[in-house]
């Protein structure tokens, strides 16, 4: 044998002997003695403590199931007992997280690469405490630098580790989050037997274009998030597939906080970075201001809801997250919705955005939106009634404190509205934009009784008292629409036309109302009127004044005009007329919108050889709740001396004149009216108020 062949045969013993002591130096070494040192070691990298209390040891186990020449070399296996990681200085508490006994395989040849491959870690009895403080302050952030090399300083390191699997028995989480007023507790356990992606979503295996993973967790939460009890389970994909870039982690959930109800079914990407989400989301609950507490979105009080569609997420903690709720449907009261929402957060404010429409709408379901909630539909929410029993208007103020905390720019129609016989609404339009505290609705477009309502509002609820300007413009509105059950009116081809424009402060409907300035002016051509159209329409106040000049007549209108100034809530006609058939009435007085109150004159006078039985004028007192009703004590002065005629006050007729539209090319019965009035201008020489 040659002399170089012996001495590389030597040389090879020597490693394997070497080998050999090491590994039986490592095997029947009692490791338990540098624990002290690993611990000190460990917790001055963390800088937090860190304890192995229990026993710790090595071990040597062949993989049999590796195959090949890697079954025939023994992998080193490490175990550890009772292990605990502690809170920084700064925490009370001193325990972070414990556990009863860890296990972890180790492949020996990767290391010859710098390369530490940890094919199994089985961990046992784990449990956390994770807290955040109020002053934001967290115990799950790791400061991993020192004095002399900061974290973003240190270089990087030339090893590298990998992990194929991570298996674990129940786990316990408990979180508590002061900025977040959140105190709950997340029980994490094995399902046993994988449930496949598929089961759950109940999408094919060839929808996704990237395979998903099984189901491999199960969860449960209880506690309480935002003030509120939370409760909830779920299910889980396999821990290890968390740390994939390119396959989509599978997350299942059905969690209630209060009266809210989420569930979700679908795939999160780089969970460990919030890099986005591709979910199928239902959510429900009493009503939608509510999800103000676990979104941050400004969403308005409603009726008792429920909605399913697909939520897609791009989170970028830098420039800001989007969430996409697509093809969504769902119910608001008795009211339909739909449609796509998009809510982005990269701007100065996060802004929602969309188109939604419904195809059959509640009216009344619209009530809370417009500050107009009755005690009813508070009831339904679980919210208790502000609005007192004797007024009219509603008191409960606009939430206005959120609208600065998001902007907004949606378009909502609904096809078709469901409000019974007293008001035929057809349709609505709505384009709605909330730009730093101010909301605008432009238009606000109903279609009611074969014509249309148009409307623009705003509201700057960025100033207190919040300030408010409504435009409103109705034509053509059909009279034989407005009330379709009353058979005198049909064939009818009156019209209402109208305008009114008000702007006033405060911070309910009543408060606007109470002390606004505005003007409403109003013409009916052609129509009928009778107590029982009085009593179909619910007029108590009406049935008892047509009571007492018509009887039971039906009385044809040839014409109602009306231009009411409002100057600080007070509401006092410069001309309020119906002429009839027979008679032309006139109304007189105030209506105080601040108190309430009403203090209405009607004066008739009789046309042609016809002649009232009244013999006093009639008045309406008392407040909008309840109106009283009666006949004046003293008598009607002489007729065509010094009874009220038509155009006795002088008005600006021109307002007036501009709502005459002409139907159908009949002659319209306002125009002879309005130059009344327009002459006993002129006469006056005044233009009015």
């Amino acid at each position: 044998m040659k002399r170089g062949r012996k001495i590389g045969i030597g040389i090879g013993g020597l490693i394997v002997v070497v080998l050999v002591v090491v590994v039986l130096l490592l095997t029947f070494f009692d490791w338990n003695r540098v624990k002290p040192m690993i611990n000190e070691q460990v917790s001055a990298a963390l800088h937090r403590p860190f304890a192995i209390r229990g026993d710790l040891g090595l071990d040597w186990e062949r993989q049999r199931d590796a195959g090949g020449f890697k079954a025939w070399v023994p992998w080193p296996h490490v175990h550890a007992e009772d292990v605990m990681l502690g809170n920084p200085e700064s925490f009370d508490e001193k325990t972070m997280a414990t556990v009863k006994r860890v296990d972890v395989w180790l492949s020996p040849l990767p290391l010859l690469s710098q390369r530490v491959s940890i094919p199994r870690i089985q961990v046992a009895g784990a449990d956390a405490d994770l807290i955040r403080r109020a002053d934001g302050k967290d115990n799950w952030t790791f400061d991993l630098g020192s004095e002399e090399t900061p974290k973003e300083d240190a270089a990087p390191s030339a090893w590298t580790v990998s992990m194929d699997a991570l298996v674990f028995d129940q786990g316990n989480v408990h979180f508590q989050d002061a900025t977040l007023d959140a105190d709950f507790e997340i029980q994490v356990d094995p399902l046993g037997k994988a449930v496949p992606f598929s089961q759950i979503t109940g999408a094919a295996d060839d929808d996704a274009d990237v395979n998903v993973g099984d189901y491999v967790f199960g969860w449960k939460i209880d506690g309480r998030y935002k003030g509120a009890p939370l409760s909830g389970s779920g299910k889980l994909g396999g821990v290890l597939a968390m740390q994939s870039a390119d396959q989509p982690f599978p997350v299942q959930a059905d969690v209630r906080s209060g009266s809210t109800r989420v569930q979700v079914a679908g795939t999160i990407t780089q969970p460990l970075n919030f890099g986005g989400a591709d979910l199928d989301l239902s959510f429900s609950g009493q009503s939608l201001d509510n999800l103000y507490a676990l979104t941050g979105i400004t969403l308005p009080a409603t009726p008792p809801y429920s909605t399913h569609g697909h939520l897609q997420v791009k989170f970028d903690t830098a420039k800001g997250s989007r969430f996409a709720y697509r093809d969504f449907g769902g119910q608001i009261g008795d009211s339909d919705i739909g449609g796509t929402l998009v809510y982005d957060q990269a701007g100065a404010r996060p802004k929602l955005s969309g188109d939604v429409v419904s195809k059959q709408l509640r009216f009344a379901d619209l009530a809370p939106l417009i500050g107009a909630d009755s005690n009813e539909h508070k009831e339904e929410r679980g919210v208790e009634s502000r609005q007192p029993a004797d007024k009219v208007l509603p008191v409960e103020e606009f939430n206005t404190e959120r609208w600065s905390d998001m902007d907004a720019d949606v378009k909502f129609r609904a096809k078709r509205i469901e409000h019974g016989d007293t008001l035929p609404l057809t349709d609505l339009h709505t384009h709605l934009v909330l730009n730093d505290g101010t909301l605008l609705l432009d238009p606000l477009s109903f279609g009611v009784a074969g014509g249309n309502l148009n409307t623009t509002l705003r509201l700057s609820g960025n100033e207190s008292p919040m300030k408010g300007r409504v435009d409103l413009h109705a034509r053509r509105m059909q009279l034989d629409q407005m009330v379709p059950a009353v058979e005198a009116l049909d064939g009818s081809l009156g019209q209402i036309n109208g305008d009114a424009t008000f702007s006033g402060t405060g911070n309910s409907v009543a408060a606007l109302l109470g002390g606004g300035d505005g003007r409403l002016t109003v013409l009916i051509n052609r129509g009928a009127i009778s107590r029982n159209l009085m009593e179909l329409a619910g007029l108590n106040v009406g049935n008892f004044i047509v009571g007492k000049l018509f009887g039971d007549e039906q009385v044809k209108i040839n014409c109602a005009a009306a231009d009411i100034p409002i100057k600080k809530g007070l509401a006092t006609p410069n001309v309020f007329v119906f002429d009839t058939e027979n008679a032309i009435i006139n109304i007189t007085g105030d209506t105080d919108f601040a108190t309430e109150d009403l203090d209405l004159t009607i004066t008739p006078k009789s046309k042609g050889p016809r002649l009232f039985t009244l013999r006093s004028p009639l008045y309406v007192h008392g407040t909008f709740a309840n109106p009283s009703p009666g006949v004046e004590a003293k008598p009607l002065l002489a007729r065509g001396a010094a009874a009220v005629a038509l155009g006795v006050v002088a008005t600006p007729a021109a307002s007036l004149l501009a709502l005459i539209s002409p139907t159908s090319g009949e002659e319209n019965q306002c125009a002879p009216v309005l130059q009344q009035i327009k002459a006993a201008e002129k006469k006056s020489g005044g233009s009015g108020s």
